[in-house]
């Protein structure tokens, strides 16, 4: 027998339920804000990873599914969503509009790393990016459809924000970070002093608890902040709070991706354990740019469908459609173009077994039908079917036309 490849599993049954809810609530909410559908590739020439998200991040360093194909291209399966659609932007000349465009995606990511509950090899995510917007109003906003994407499918969260700054703030802070690394660099881990000369800020992101430690009097960007980045935070802290969003500030929140830049933030769940982050993203508004297109402002963010699965509210499952079943083989015709007819309004499940009556009732029970059409010998010789209603639990014989 073969068996999934470690990290990648068959979604079906409930939770296949599960993903189709939370996709086409996401989706629902998403086109209320004005988002539109994207699709992009999975295997993508791997530049562009290395580009956008970045070679200091653990993605492109250890966990991409990267490898040379036929025509010798090196290239690799998506491990997230943003670079992709940016990419997309670009080779769409929509960066040369300089108008606001806003899509919404969801589909499979690829990443090698250690499978564990919640988080697997081959994940789904949901996202949205939004560009050419480079209000702070668009950062409160995006956050804003998030929290209400969670709210309808009953997921409790706790949102934390930090500002990552911007190329005026950024490079006084990056130096005061290093000279503070270079002094405790000797207690750090291996991908800490990696870090140091390739992206500082990552390593107040480090898991190691040792490194944790060492890092806790480290200098913090929102205390090195421009004028403009703190003004633009403190209006998205006052708009959270007059939308009633809860929210801490997190100094240590850099999120896993070299591209972000001011607002960063993730939703973070307590049910899950300690791999707790069940959606995130921010502002990257220098992207698109280090992507060969115009400079162009953009924030996004994406959640991990996985990571969510067990958490969502599922609603109240309705009966709904038609059961038909025929009592006598000689029905099946009749009940063959009945079912044609009422399939181009709702759905049928149609049995093309002859049954006793108990079995066709167990079988409509068991798709949650509403109605119950059967078709026996008397109904046959008479041109009528026997219609119940399982909610009502009316029943009527009628002629076929009626139904």
């Amino acid at each position: 027998m073969i068996n999934p490849l470690r990290g990648m599993k068959d979604l079906t049954f409930d939770e296949s339920q599960r993903f189709v809810h939370i996709v086409t609530t996401a989706i629902t909410i998403a086109k209320r804000y004005g988002y539109g559908y994207i699709e992009t590739p999975i295997l993508e020439e791997t530049a562009l990873f290395k580009r956008s998200v970045g070679e200091s991040s653990d993605i492109v360093g250890k966990e991409m599914y990267q490898f040379t194909d036929k025509g010798g291209n090196d290239v690799c399966m998506r491990p997230e969503g943003t670079a992709g659609v940016v990419r997309a932007y670009i080779s769409a000349k929509l960066d040369r509009q300089q108008t606001k465009n806003k899509f919404y995606y969801y589909g499979p990511m690829f990443r090698y790393e250690r499978p564990q509950k919640g988080r697997l090899r081959q994940f789904h995510q949901f996202g949205c990016e939004s560009f050419g917007e480079a209000s702070v109003y668009e950062d409160f906003t995006i956050i804003q459809m998030l929290a209400q994407i969670f709210d309808a499918l009953g997921i409790a969260y706790t949102l934390q924000i930090n500002s990552l700054g911007c190329p005026t703030c950024m490079p006084a802070y990056r130096d005061d970070l290093v000279e503070y690394l270079e002094g405790v660099k000797e207690g750090l881990c291996e991908d800490c002093n990696r870090r140091i000369t390739t992206n500082p800020i990552r390593t107040l992101d480090c898991k190691n608890e040792h490194c944790q430690t060492l890092l806790n009097d480290a200098p913090r960007i929102t205390g090195s902040l421009c004028e403009t980045c703190s003004r633009d935070f403190e209006q998205l802290k006052s708009l959270l709070k007059n939308a009633g969003i809860a929210y801490e500030v997190d100094s240590n929140l850099v999120r896993g991706l070299d591209y972000y830049s001011k607002t960063a933030f993730e939703f973070v769940s307590t049910e899950i354990g300690s791999q707790s982050a069940i959606a995130g993203g921010g502002r990257y508004d220098r992207l698109v740019e280090f992507l060969d297109g115009k400079p162009t402002p953009a924030i996004g963010f994406a959640l991990g469908i996985e990571r969510i699965m067990e958490l969502v509210q599922m609603p109240e499952k309705k009966r709904e459609g038609y059961y038909m079943g025929a009592m006598v083989p000689e029905a099946l015709p009749a009940l063959m173009k009945l079912a044609a007819d009422k399939r181009r309004e709702t759905r049928v499940t149609l049995e093309y077994s002859s049954k006793g009556f108990k079995s066709h009732m167990k079988g409509a029970d068991k798709v949650h039908a509403r109605y119950v059409v059967l078709i026996g010998e008397d109904e046959l010789k008479d041109g009528t079917i026997w219609v119940k209603d399982t909610e009502t639990q009316e029943e009527k014989t009628v002629p076929v036309d009626d139904i």
